[in-house]
């Protein structure tokens, strides 16, 4: 009975361990036994995530909004959900599919994003930090969706901008990292992040972090943010300036080159690229105020001028303390912080920075101090320096951006520009600071060797390029320069001759392509367009047989200066004239014959597939770390001037040498083609002999003219006469016109008047005849009345005495005689109603007699109105006439029957009153001879009784 005791119970594998306990997760009702079950759960996430997120995630979810305030339960929970997002690399559920599920799981319900934020406002450590890293980890996965749910949770961004404020670092840089990785491309989130106060708390941070010089990744990653709330988004900056956190950024340039510990203390290594890090981003959110055309840049440079910050980046640029890098971003920040605004332009150069040159020795200009034993120097000096004095190749890019410093100086100023230029323009007439004057540079160069810094040269003639580039003013005045003095007998040329020749020479002693490049960028932007400085430029023959021989050396190492050289000479011939040293014929022919068309476009079109010309938008314009010369030969207004014009200079060798370049300069149009003004002179003198000629004719033909007017005249006076003739015969037709029309006109009154009279005659008669008819029925009327108030009053009297002689009768008989009273009353009534209605029968008859009257009347108006029927309407009188007697005579018919009626109630009287007589009643003979009508009564009245 005891032999199973000691066998081993059944081993259960991993799969069906997490079903336990996901199982025993959903089901358990007490906290220690759903906290065993995450447990579990929690030793398999690592190595199963995939078995755990399938079995039990919504229900670890649904166990951090049922035990969330047990804080040991939700920092288990979160722990095993971050386990989830990120298991073990040799895991064999291991998948990046697992965390796209975990996170739409998350996101698909509002509710989970906003419980893991409720979980920041609690005070645990683990809760703060776990919700922080598993919204990170959501955000990484989904990031739209994450965004989205983050945003419309209720104060959703306003408490992780809250969490900032935490004193335990863990939980603040957590915070800002996933603040950092929320805010990158939504500008809604942007302005709600920066809304809540953000900007504030972010200082404070870099300040307890030790600021630029001392903070570690946490200050990037404020910078970051800084930067991804001020990137493109004009509220946020507009909010930054009005807050007052410019001269925060003021301080915290300053404090990169007064750190105040001494420039001997060693730094590691890896604290000094961090702090250049952390320089480098801060320069970085200055330049996104500073977006060329952007809303607000102009209020931007105004409020970094005023607190500063301007001159603070001044400072580090020119700090010899602060690494190359580092000085060049300055620069740049500083050329975008003046660039387009002319007021901080003008005021720009009375600024003051260190010089870069290490000298001890008071300079002789421009100096005012010394700042920490370097000489001080004004800004434009010490940027020149910096450009054309510093030949070291670590400090390319430094000079680079000191060069685009100076080109923003003069940017779209002309006043500025000119006046730069003036003043290279008497230091180069001097001789004073020739290290430091651009023309000096390019017009003297040093021992007439191959230049061993072939950037001074390029630099130089960038700068010269961007002084006269589309200004005529400009190009006058540098034209104006000359060299050699024409008082000691020495040959005086011009400084566009100058710096051919010195062009001429390099490429002859096959100098550095970024010499030859410079010098031509500046002689194509200054002859373009420009009729004297080309024709200054044919001064010199020579240069276009040397520039041509250029174009077409074979196995050229330099295909930039050859494309370069072919665009001067097409410049050149674009803008020649018939009266230039080398006429346009001449020079056409001289550059099909020595260089061809075919060899011309080839070369141009080598020049523009060329991967510097083709590329130069997306190749970096800065020195590498390879040791070399840095494969930097354009400048950008150049390339954008290139590709606009390469089309025109294309097809500037098939123009005609006849037809010469309209020009417009400082109001005033140079070239056009002489032979064309010849031709037009011809064309007007011919026109003139044709007007001459024109003349001429118009005299005759004005003879003529007269002739015919008095011609004219003639035939209008003898034209007149016949028409006042026609006039008078016309008035004497009319006249007599006149006369007839009246003649017929009184024969016609006459006609009338008889019609008329005729008319009154009939109007009488038939009025006479009217008024017969009306006197003879109101005589039958009248005869009518009396017959019906006689009937009337007969009716009358025999009532009264049939009444008189009922009351008579004896009191025996009262009823009968009551009765008979009745019926002799009803028979009265009955003979009263035939009255009546033989009244109104006779009154009806009466009415429609006038209304035949009437109608008769209207009738004869008719025959008044229409004369022609007159006979046949008194003929229809005639016949109404009739009618009315035939109704007379039924009327009178009916009077008679009325008389019938009478006489048989004077016989029903008669039999009334001997009924009396035989009832033993007294009848008085008047009642004999009234009552005789009541004898049809009385036979109703006995018959009523039998």
């Amino acid at each position: 009975m005891f032999s199973n005791i000691t066998s081993a119970p059944a081993k259960q594998s991993v799969g069906e361990t997490i079903n336990v306990l996901s199982g025993r997760l959903s089901s358990a009702t007490l906290l220690e036994d759903r906290r065993a079950a995450i447990l579990g759960l929690r030793s398999f996430a690592k190595e199963y995530p995939a078995s755990v997120a399938s079995g039990a995630l919504r229900s670890l979810i649904g166990s951090l909004s049922k035990d969330g305030e047990d804080v040991d339960t939700v920092k288990v929970v979160l722990e095993t959900l971050l386990m989830l997002f990120s298991p073990n690399q040799d895991s064999p559920e291991a998948s990046e599919e697992i965390a796209l599920w975990l996170a739409d799981e998350f996101t698909q319900r509002q509710e989970n994003i906003t419980l893991l934020l409720d979980f920041l406002e609690t005070n645990d450590f683990y809760s703060r930090l776990y919700s922080l890293q598993l919204l990170l980890a959501i955000l990484s996965a989904r990031t739209e969706r994450t965004e989205i749910c983050i945003f419309t949770a209720p104060l959703g961004i306003s408490r992780l901008v809250a969490v900032l404020d935490d004193r335990r670092d863990a939980v603040r840089n957590e915070a800002l990292t996933l603040l950092t990785y929320l805010t990158p491309s939504s500008p809604d989130i942007q302005k709600l992040v920066a809304f809540s106060n953000v900007f504030g708390r972010v200082f404070e941070i870099i300040a307890a972090e030790g600021s630029l010089s001392d903070g570690d990744r946490i200050v990037e990653d404020c910078l970051i943010l800084l930067a991804n709330l001020l990137r493109l988004n004009p509220s946020n900056q507009s909010l930054f300036r009005e807050e007052g956190y410019i001269p925060q950024l003021a301080k915290l340039l300053e404090s990169t080159y007064h750190s105040g510990k001494g420039g001997e203390e060693e730094v590691a290594q890896w604290a000094q690229e961090q702090r250049n890090r952390n320089i480098y981003a801060l320069l970085a959110v200055i330049r996104l105020f500073l977006v060329p055309g952007a809303v607000g840049t102009s209020q931007n440079q105004a409020a970094f001028w005023q607190h500063g910050v301007l001159y603070h980046a001044l400072q580090l640029a020119f700090s010899h303390d602060a690494e190359m890098p580092i000085r060049a971003e300055a620069l740049i920040t500083c050329a975008d912080v003046i660039k387009g605004n002319s007021k901080l332009q003008e005021s720009f150069a009375q600024l003051q920075v260190p010089s870069v040159l290490e000298t001890t020795t008071p300079p002789t200009n421009g100096q005012t101090g010394k700042a920490n034993g370097v000489p001080a120097v004004f800004v434009i000096d010490g940027l020149l320096d910096l450009t054309l004095s510093v030949p070291t190749l670590q400090a390319f890019n430094l000079r680079l951006a000191a060069c685009q410093c100076i080109q923003a100086y003069f940017f779209n100023h002309p006043e500025v520009r000119l006046h730069f230029l003036r003043r290279a323009i008497d230091g180069h007439v001097s001789g004073a600071d020739e290290t430091a004057n651009v023309l000096t540079t390019l017009l003297r160069p040093a021992n007439g060797e191959s230049p061993v810094d072939p950037y001074r040269y390029w630099f130089a003639a960038v700068i010269t390029f961007h002084l006269i580039f589309e200004n005529a003013e400009a190009k006058a005045l540098a034209m104006s320069i000359t060299e050699g003095d024409a008082d000691s007998g020495e040959e005086v040329v011009t400084s566009i001759q100058t710096i051919t020749a010195h062009l001429v020479s390099g490429l002859a002693r096959a100098d550095d392509d970024r010499t030859s490049v410079g010098y031509l960028m500046l002689l194509i932007g200054w002859l373009f367009e420009d009729l004297d400085g080309v024709n200054d430029f044919l001064g010199e023959g020579s240069n276009i047989q040397a520039l041509a021989q250029e174009v077409i050396k074979h196995n050229s190492s330099s295909p930039l200066a050859q494309g370069l050289c072919a665009m001067i000479l097409g410049v050149v011939y674009e803008f020649s004239t018939k009266d230039s040293p080398i006429p346009r014929s001449t020079l056409h022919t001289v550059l099909t014959s020595r260089m061809g068309r075919d060899k011309y476009i080839d070369t141009l079109n080598k020049l523009r597939s060329h991967p510097f010309m083709r590329n130069f938008e997306v190749i970096p314009q800065k020195a590498d770390n390879t040791g070399t010369l840095p494969d930097v030969y354009f400048d950008a207004t150049f390339v954008d001037f290139f590709k606009d014009n390469y089309s025109r200079m294309i097809r500037a060798i098939d123009r005609d040498p006849g037809m010469e370049i309209s020009v417009v300069a400082n109001g005033i149009q140079k070239g056009i083609s002489r032979e064309m003004v010849d031709s037009l002179r011809a064309q007007v003198d011919e026109k003139e002999r044709a007007l001459q000629a024109a003349l001429a004719d118009t005299a005759s033909l004005n003879g003529k003219l007269g002739q015919e007017q008095a011609d004219h005249r003639r035939t209008k006076e003898s034209s007149a006469a016949e028409l006042a003739r026609i006039k008078n015969v016309n008035e004497a037709i009319q006249q007599h016109h006149n006369e007839e029309i009246k003649k017929i006109e009184a024969q016609q009154r006459s006609k009338e008047e008889a019609f008329q009279k005729q008319l009154e005659a009939v109007r009488k008669e038939a009025a006479k005849a009217a008024e017969a008819i009306h006197a003879d029925y109101r005589e039958k009327q009248a005869e009518l009345q009396r017959q019906l108030d006689y009937i009337r009053k007969t009716a009358e009297s025999e009532a009264a005495r049939i009444q008189r002689r009922s009351e008579a009768e004896m009191a025996d008989l009262r009823a009968t005689i009551s009765r008979l009273e009745v019926d002799l009353m009803k028979a009265n009534k009955a003979k009263t109603e035939e009255l009546h209605a033989a009244q109104e029968d006779f009154t009806a008859k009466l009415s429609a007699e006038q209304s035949k009257s009437k109608a008769a009347e209207e009738r004869s108006s008719k025959l008044q109105k229409q004369l022609s029927q007159k006979d046949e309407e008194l003929e229809e009188s005639r016949t109404q006439l009739q009618e009315k007697e035939e109704q007379k005579a039924a009327t009178q018919s009916e009077l008679d029957d009325l008389m019938m009626v009478f006489a048989d109630l004077e016989e029903k009287v008669e039999k009334y009153k001997k009924r009396l007589v035989d009832l033993g009643e007294t009848v008085s003979d008047g009642e004999d001879n009234d009552d005789d009508d009541d004898d049809d009564d009385d036979d109703a009245a006995d018959d009523d009784v039998d």
